[in-house]
């Protein structure tokens, strides 16, 4: 069995391997998404300035106010809205995705599905 450091060291070598590839530029930011046991943390990040244009979380007090627990499927769909709207706002539409080295699946596919559902294109 994988010992749970080493699942995080897989990735961090996988999200590294991505990483040297994907670019947020001002036109296209990069969305980033970080995923703990209990929370989701996502950034849309303008990499040739660094600067994050835009950020969201399960422990935004958007999403606590509905009594979410941060570290299930239907709080990533939120947080995905959430980061959508918030994104809009500030008139981005387009983003290159960045998955964080994590597997497409569960947690990070519901939170990419409510990000499109917001109107994000990736």
């Amino acid at each position: 069995m994988i010992q749970k450091a080493d699942r995080n060291k897989s990735r961090k070598r996988r999200h590294f391997r991505v990483r040297k590839k994907i670019v947020g530029t001002p036109e296209r930011p990069r969305l980033n998404v970080f995923r703990s046991s209990k929370n989701m943390y996502v950034q849309v990040i303008d990499d040739l300035n660094g600067h994050t244009l835009v950020s969201a979380s399960t422990l935004d007090n958007e999403l606590k106010e509905l009594g979410i627990y941060g570290g299930n499927v239907e709080a990533a769909r939120k947080v995905g809205e959430l980061i959508a709207k918030r994104a809009n706002e500030k008139g981005i539409q387009k983003v290159v995705f960045d998955r964080g080295g994590y597997l497409y699946h569960g947690r990070i596919k519901a939170l990419a599905e409510g990000a499109r559902e917001g109107g994000l294109n990736f």
